[in-house]
């Protein structure tokens, strides 16, 4: 074996190392935040799916074909695309422009590009693995949210016979259902969905609504706080204002939390800095491998660690024995046994709980 295939060999092995403390996660103590990679893994075929920047792009190309923008504003909003970093800024622009100027954002032009970009995501479904896992993972529990405008799970989930369904913030009843873990099969799309536009939030202004309901604020930021958050194709999401204001900077004591985050490591540097940065947040971040084409596989491989069927002797393992005492204060202020006349021994096993496609 040559240089070349031992750095790669090493490569391989090392991206196919878990964290114990993620895969000895029971599924429902999991919550899969999902982002574009997601649908750029399972549908390649479609540009748009790939990054924010590829979807705004797609839809100013849509824009400018349905004659829905004046010809200087598709030029002007090409140039954003090109030159400017933040991409959430000019994409609000951007519906905005396509909307109407009294803030109802109900009849607009941004869904009519987006329905033509989407065009028969379910012809596209090139490599379902990812959803296979998910699924597998909801089945089991596992709560299910996405940044993502697209239903591609949904799609795959229904052609596997499993009752899914699409969930928006609008929706006060289903969304406080979702969050007790009622609905197994519900995915909700905190940004909405293209097929809907009126569930659709298209600016900050647009879940005020949701921000101002204290019984659906707890409801969403009690998942952050007593479940796992686990981050798969997301690059740009924790830099995304609705997901901000839910959960990001309004839950307290965050570096008590315990929530994980996938992504390449391209960037040697970059990677552990933004590991640093990440755990301020509560957030382990952990590399999946060194090329995005080893993100589905590994998906695959960590849905079969956690969903392994482990013996009874391991349920009973006192969380003192593998990760000390503080994490049994932190589960104990998850579940509030300060307040219990019985409180109950802190179990691990139960209660310890972008750019491009290339850079999730």
């Amino acid at each position: 074996m040559d240089s070349t295939e031992r750095t790669t060999s090493k490569s391989e092995q090392k991206s196919r190392k878990f964290l114990k403390s993620l895969i000895w996660k029971h599924p429902q103590d999991l919550l899969l935040v999902i982002g574009t990679g997601v649908s750029a893994a399972v549908a390649p075929g479609i540009p748009a799916l790939c990054s924010w920047r590829s979807c705004i792009e797609a839809v100013i190309e849509a824009a400018n074909q349905l004659e829905v923008l004046h010809p200087g504003d598709v030029d002007e909003f090409r140039k954003k695309v090109a030159k400017d970093r933040d991409l959430l800024v000019v994409a609000h622009d951007l519906i905005r422009k396509m909307s109407p100027r009294t803030g109802d954002a109900k009849p607009n032009f941004f869904q009519d590009c987006l329905m033509e970009v989407f065009d028969n995501l379910e012809q596209h479904i090139q490599n379902p693995v990812l959803l296979q896992s998910i699924l597998r993972l909801m089945e089991r529990g596992t709560m299910v949210l996405t940044t993502n405008y697209d239903n591609l799970l949904e799609i795959f989930g229904q052609q596997q016979n499993k009752p899914m369904e699409s969930l928006d913030l609008k929706d006060k009843d289903k969304v406080l259902q979702w969050a007790k873990g009622h609905i197994r099969y519900g995915v909700l799309h905190i940004h909405g969905l293209y097929t809907d536009p009126c569930g659709m939030v298209l600016d900050p202004s647009g879940y005020k609504d949701v921000t101002q309901d204290p019984e659906v604020m707890e409801a969403l930021q009690n998942l952050y706080r007593t479940k796992s958050f686990l981050f798969v194709g997301c690059g740009e999401t924790l830099r995304d204002q609705i997901f901000q204001a839910l959960f990001l900077y309004t839950v307290k004591n965050k570096v008590d939390l315990e929530h994980y985050m996938l992504v390449l490591k391209e960037n040697e540097d970059q990677f552990f800095k933004l590991q640093a940065d990440m755990l301020l947040h509560g957030i382990k971040v952990v590399s999946y491998g060194d090329c995005f084409e080893s993100f589905p596989e590994y998906i695959q491989d960590l849905t079969t660690q956690i969903c392994k069927q482990r013996s009874p002797d391991a349920d009973r393992v006192d969380s003192t024995t593998l990760l000390g005492t503080s994490c049994i204060d932190c589960a104990k202020r998850r579940l509030g046994e300060s307040s219990s006349d019985q409180p109950k021994k802190a179990r691990l096993t139960d209660n310890d709980t972008g750019e491009d496609a290339s850079s999730l």
